[in-house]
This record gives structure tokens, sequence and C-alpha cells, in this order.
């Protein structure tokens, strides 16, 4: 029984993000009234009153159907069962709220609690560091309260600061108290429901899902699940436990974003994924008028209680509260929102809309980071939205003035890092960048992603492996992450092991083009041409004609004698390179496929000349140049080991 007895003497059940009003007979989730017929809402109203016990399918006959002689009763309750479970999200093999016991009834086997809201007596105000009681603001949500746009939406970063520390507050209490005998170790934060009921506002909710994910990433003792790969989850109908078996965590996050007028309410829940059990549920709401000084005080109470658990970095990041313009803000989540697609378009409306976040508020140091990654993305060869000298002086100004702004913001690191690394050469500060960024955010799987790629320009393929090893195990669904794993494979000569892992991606995404691509690469190198030949024509309609899967087919055709198409694909790529598109590395493989030396020799100083990512160098292509006096001179030119 839970401890707010009895449950029928209040007037408010809260259970996860739901709630029920005994008052009005309405079931909620998040603060919006979810449509539930009398008869479901009253078998629900029963197993609350009376959680963790069984009720009988005889005591719901006789509460809820006292007066019906009918025969089909089972049929009945049965019925109710189902659409309780549809309305709660919830699945009768995988329970969360409404168990089955075959033969016996239901039992409701989720943590309740009961609120008495009829009391008009203000509740005194919480002491530090209690967060069960807590609310940022006044009741109930409403559509509008007075104040300046601006000062509402710094409420909304505040609010999703605090969800972030009281998360690992939880995380905290559980682990002292042993709730989970095998202890918290990983998570997900999956993605955060825009219950707003305007398609437009999911950035908004995506951006505090960002938030999360960034801020409890920093704790080096939780493995946090990237972004990439809880989004695929966005929308789905799994069960928690069959998630979280997916995604390798302990538990998962989850919850709702409702903005509605200068009022904005986040409401979160922490699940142990092994029991599907839930440990901790709270709700935020409110403006800019109070939020700013409850936080604070939550802050302080957190920093106290976890110190013992988190390093003084950790303490210090998670205590960080920078304010920043609200308008600035809004455009950096939609920045990032469009990053995150990684198109064409996505990376010129996220140049777009950073430029416009920096100009709101020029110091805030994310809109920079954020800004560096566009153009170093925009500038590279997967993209080519713009030349390579066009975007490298623009990429590293910005990540550049990110970490002065902010020296511990580990994206700023990753960023200049990427771009020293791919564009400027410069491999010992690169390297120094990347370590840096590491350190501040050991749970960032891009610095681990693009960091690999470093170590094996340098030369260190076991280290790359296991580096992008690492940045998998926290974004384990990120396509690009797995396809670059078999492209790192077949660089160190595992043809094997990339055949064996493009295809794991491919399972993953079938219409992902580049683990076609990657697939195709190890095809040639075991001889398997015609294999290789099929996985190109599949890749290069899904890359939308990328200039790295036209080359590569053209090397398949050479392999087997068809140079009339090898040269005919060559044609069409020294067409891309007369109107500016950066494809010199693309031609010099090509060429090295068909056994001219001198033309691929002078496209690879065209490639030089323009400053292009040395990482194509690393290709199996290029393998049959490398005893050439002058690919080595290249590669001692460029700074590489020879």
């Amino acid at each position: 029984m839970s401890d707010l007895e009895p449950v029928r003497q209040k007037s408010l059940i809260r259970f996860g993000t739901y709630e029920v009003s005994l008052r009005s007979g309405e079931l909620r989730k998040g603060g919006v009234r979810i449509r539930v017929q009398q008869q479901p809402l009253k078998v629900l109203e029963i197993l609350l009153e009376r959680p963790g016990e069984v009720v009988s399918r005889e005591d719901l006959r006789n509460r809820v159907w006292p007066n019906d002689n009918f025969g089909d009763f089972d049929q009945a309750v049965n019925i109710a069962i189902a659409k309780l479970r549809t309305a709660l999200g919830d699945s009768a093999d995988n329970p969360r709220f409404i168990e089955t016991l075959p033969k016996r009834g239901y039992r409701f086997i989720a943590e309740v609690r009961s609120v008495d809201t009829g009391s008009p007596a203000k509740a005194p105000e919480p002491a530090v560091g209690d967060l069960r009681e807590i609310k940022l603001g006044p009741h109930p949500l409403v559509e509008a309260e007075r104040g300046p746009k601006k000062r509402q939406r710094l409420g909304w970063i505040t609010i999703a600061s605090a969800l972030v520390l009281a998360t690992v507050f939880a995380l905290w209490q559980y682990r002292v108290h042993r709730v989970s005998p095998a202890g918290i170790r990983s998570l997900a934060v999956l993605p955060l429901e825009n219950l707003s009921g305007d398609a437009s506002q999911d950035y908004f909710a995506d951006g505090m899902t960002d938030q999360l994910i960034t801020d409890l990433a920093q704790i080096s003792a939780l493995r946090v699940i990237s972004r990439t790969s809880v989004m695929v989850y966005k929308g789905a109908r799994k069960s928690l436990p069959e998630i979280a078996r997916e995604l390798n965590v302990d538990a998962v996050v989850e919850g709702t974003v409702l903005r509605s007028g200068e009022r904005v309410r986040i409401t979160a829940q922490l699940i142990q994924a092994s029991a599907d059990k839930n440990l901790w549920a709270e709700t935020y709401e409110g403006n800019v008028r109070d939020t700013l000084v409850v936080q604070t005080k939550v802050a302080q109470a957190i920093a106290e209680k976890i110190r013992i658990e988190l390093t003084p970095q950790e303490q210090a990041g998670l205590r960080h509260l920078k304010e920043v313009e609200p308008d600035a803000y809004e455009n950096y989540l939609k920045g990032r929102y469009f990053w995150n697609k990684r198109t064409t378009d996505g990376l010129r409306k996220a140049i777009d809309y950073f430029t416009q976040a920096i100009a709101q508020d020029r110091t805030y140091a994310p809109a920079y980071s954020g800004l560096a990654d566009s153009y170093a993305l925009a500038g590279d060869w997967q993209y080519g939205v713009m030349t390579t000298k066009e975007a490298l002086p623009k990429a590293i100004a910005a990540a550049k003035k990110a970490i002065e702004l902010d020296d511990n913001l580990s994206e700023a690191h990753t960023s200049l890092a990427f771009c020293l690394e791919g564009f400027d050469w410069d491999w010992q500060t690169a390297d120094r960048e990347f370590r840096r960024a590491i350190d501040l955010n050991p749970g960032y799987a891009t610095a681990h992603h693009w960091y690999s790629w470093h170590l094996a320009l340098l030369g260190r393929n076991d280290e790359a492996i296991a580096e992008m090893r690492k940045a998998q195990n926290l974004d384990p669904l990120s396509l690009i992450i797995n396809a670059d794993l078999a492209e790192l494979l077949l660089i160190a000569h595992f043809p094997d092991d990339a055949i064996q892992q493009s295809r794991k991606t491919i399972e993953m995404d079938s219409g992902f083009a580049l683990a076609h691509n990657q697939l195709a690469q190890a095809y040639l190198e075991k001889h398997m041409f015609n294999d290789a030949i099929s996985e190109l024509q599949k890749a290069i309609p899904l890359s939308g004609n990328s200039a790295t899967c036209i080359a590569n087919l053209a090397r398949a055709y050479a392999a087997v004698g068809r140079n009339a198409e090898a040269t005919e694909l060559l044609n069409d790529l020294k067409s891309r390179s007369a109107r500016g598109s950066p494809v010199a590395a693309e031609l010099a493989v090509v060429y090295t496929a068909l056994g001219n030396k001198d033309q691929a020799m002078a496209w690879l100083e065209k490639g030089y000349e323009d400053r292009f990512n040395p990482g194509v160098l690393l290709r199996p292509g290029f393998d049959p140049l490398r005893s050439d006096p002058r690919f080595k001179d290249l590669v001692r030119r460029i700074g590489l080991p020879r």
C-alpha cells in the first residue's frame, strides 16, 4: 500500500508522468488530458485505491457493473483494461502500471502518490535539497502570464537545467540506498515528448533532450547514450525494458515538455530497466519570476549531496548556469536541430540559425561551437556545401571564439580539433584539443568519433579502432559511427571484419548509402568485384550521386576490365571539378585504378593545394601509390607518418 493512505481521501493521484483527478474524473499526462471512457477510468481509480494489491475481477464487477447481469462480463473487463493500457502506453507482456494475474485479477504496480489539493493554506517553503515538494510556479498551468517575452524564455533554460540536476540527484539517491542491486552505471534519456500539439515546436523538446544528455554525459561514472541513438525511439511504441536491452543501459529517463503562453511544464521520470520500476518522478513548471531563485536552491542542495560521487570538475559543470538571451537560445536549438539532420539543406539552415543566435548574444559560446561544426561539415567531402578554402577560416574562427568565451565547453574543443586536423593539418594541437574535449566530457560520442580518425591519420590503427568502439558504445545506433568503424577496420587490413560490420550497419538502415559504400570497398579488397559493383549501384542513388561512391564504382569497373565505363564516370567527375566541386581525391583514386599514376599524382597535388582532408589518403584505393616517391613526398609535406 502507498504511504499516502487512504488514496480516496485525496483529490489528485500521481504515478509516473500521469495523474488522475478524482474530483473531475480526468486522466492527464504532463498536464494534458487523455480521453478515457467512464468505465475504464473507474477501473483505474479502483486499482489506484489499492496499489500493490490484487484486485479481483469479481471486485471490479461489483464496483463497476453492480446492476448488470449480462453474460459477457469477461469481455467487458478485458476491453476496459485494454483501453487503459492504450491510454497509459502500457503493455500486458511488459507492464509498467497494470499487471495481470491469470485467474486472479489485476494489480497496479507503479509507485502512487496522492496529493490533497483542496486546502487553500499555503504550503511551507521546502528545505534546501528537498526536491519532492519543489514546484516552480503557481498551479495550474495557464496559457498566458504577464511578463516580458525574453524573461519568460529564460525560464525554459533554467527549468531544463533544474531537471538535469534533479535527475543526477535521483541517480545518486538510489545508488546510495541500493534500490537497484546492480547499480545504475548507464542510462538513456529518451526523446522528451512535445505536448504542445504544435509539430513546429519539436525543436524545443528535442533541445531539452539534448540538454539533459549533454549535462549528464559529463559524469564520468555514467555511460549516457548519445542523441543520435535515442532519437531513433522518438514516437516508438516499444516497451522501456525492450529499449533498455537494445541500448544496453541500466535505466532510462523519459518525460514530456509542454509550452503554453508564458508557461512551461517539464515532467520526467527515472525508470530502472531490469525491473521496469519507477525510481523517481517529478514535474517542474513556472515562469522566470520564481524559477531562478528555486533553481539556485536546487543546484546548491544537489551539489552538496553528490560531491562524493562527482569530481570537482563535474560539480562545477553541473553548477554552471549561464544566462543567455532567450531569442539566441531558441535559435541555437533550431541550429542544432537542423545540424543533426546531416543534409545539405540542413547545414545551410543550421549556419543561418547559429549566425542569428550569435547576433542576438555575442557571448553565447555554444552558438559559436555550433557554427564551427556547421562550417566544418559544410566544407567536408561528404557534403560539399562550400569549398574547403571558404569553410576553413570560418570554422576555425568560430571554434576559437567559442573557447575564448568558455574554455570548459567540450563541444568547442572538439570543433577546433576537427578543423585543425582535417583542414589545417596541425596534428599536435589537434591532439591536445581532442584530449581536452574528452577530459571535459567523456560521454561526448562525437569527440571519440572524430578523435579516432585523428589516431588513424597518425598510423595508430589499433587505438583508432578502440576509440571508434568507445563512440559506438555511447551512440550504438549512429549510422555514421558504425559505417566509419567498418572503414577503419578496412584501413587496418581487416576486410572480413569490415564486411561483417558493414552488414550490421545495413541491417540498421538499408537506405544508408555510406554503409553500402564501405561494404563495396571491402568487397574490392577481397576481389569480390561483382558484389562491389552491386553495392555501389545501390549506394549512388541513395547518396544523391556522391562523388566518392561514383569513384569507387569506377574503381570496380576498372578491376573487371570495364575501362570504358570507368572512363565515363571519370569524365563525369571532371565536369564536377570544372564547376568547382572539391573532387580531386576522387579523380586521383580512379586514375590509380586505371593505372595512370602520373594523372593520379597530379590530382592529389591539386587536392593538396585546395587543402583537402588528408583522411582520404588512408583509403585502400591509394595502396598502389604508397611506394611511389611522389606520394611519399606528399605525405611528408602534409606531416603524416610514412
